[in-house]
């Protein structure tokens, strides 16, 4: 890596070794009736020995390639996340769905260089889908088929289509907020998880609104709406990557809207 610009075609080549990776641990324990723990906590916070045994062989495969760079994991904290590059990983987003034999869940790998995202991936192993972006440009890929992908313009909240992964992410009063932004909208649909920003990239939906999230639940997904075409922020318009309340749009004129509609 220069000082001057990140090395992106190294950083992207680990990000799919990565995701080969962890497709392979994780795709045979996928409607297999694995074992489920309990995270602890008050809700039900779900993790399987397939999230695990995913995180586990991508930060063995990252300290082998990049033992300099730092790790942010779901399931086995922070590894020095002060250093200039830092890896953010998911193994398995959406694990309620995973559990659940649902195949709306993903794989997130993403890249921070001093904190800013730069690299993104999701990777879907059951449907065979892998989105990523860097430098700047998005793409798709499903079996031999790969395109780049961009946003579809929605200028309007009443022509917009809206998902959110539950509305058990929000309180009582974020609730509120979003039930009146989804009333504006033409369509409001739940689930999804990490696939709804996919989705929002590739220009099928326009906005996702979502409270809770963690770092490694967006990270790696900026990069790739902001590289298609949108916009990811937090509700109050600023930086979205360290999680929170988020909102993701396809449209820039409709992201202004949908933030003066959550702010009114």
């Amino acid at each position: 890596m220069t000082s001057t610009k990140p090395d992106f075609d190294a950083l992207l080549n680990q990000a799919h070794a990565l995701a080969n990776q962890a497709s392979s641990v994780i795709l045979p324990r996928f409607r297999a009736k694995v074992d489920i723990a309990h995270k602890g906590g008050n809700d039900f916070d779900p993790v399987t020995e397939a999230d695990k045994e995913a995180e586990r062989v991508m930060r063995e495969l990252l300290k082998e390639r990049f033992p300099e760079h730092g790790i942010i994991g779901e399931e086995f904290g922070n590894e020095n996340e002060d250093a200039e590059y830092c890896w953010v990983l998911d193994p398995i987003d959406g694990t309620r769905a995973f559990i659940m034999g649902q195949p709306l869940w993903g794989v997130l790998i993403g890249v921070a260089r001093k904190g800013v995202p730069i690299v993104g991936m999701m990777e879907q192993p059951f449907s065979g889908e892998r989105f990523w972006a860097a430098d700047g440009k998005a793409f798709y890929r499903r079996g031999e088929t790969e395109q780049t992908i961009q946003t579809r313009a929605c200028a309007k909240l009443e022509d917009a289509l809206l998902g959110s992964t539950t509305p058990d992410m929000f309180d009582a009063a974020n609730l509120a907020r979003f039930d009146s932004l989804a009333e504006a909208c033409r369509l409001r649909r739940y689930g999804g998880d990490c696939y709804n920003y996919c989705l929002l990239a590739m220009g099928e939906i326009d906005l996702v609104v979502e409270a809770g999230l963690q770092t490694y639940d967006i990270l790696p997904l900026i990069p790739v709406v902001e590289a298609a075409g949108g916009v990811v922020t937090t509700w109050e318009g600023g930086d979205a990557s360290k999680g929170g309340r988020i909102i993701a749009s396809g449209d820039r004129a409709l992201h202004e809207q949908a933030l003066k509609h959550l702010n009114t």
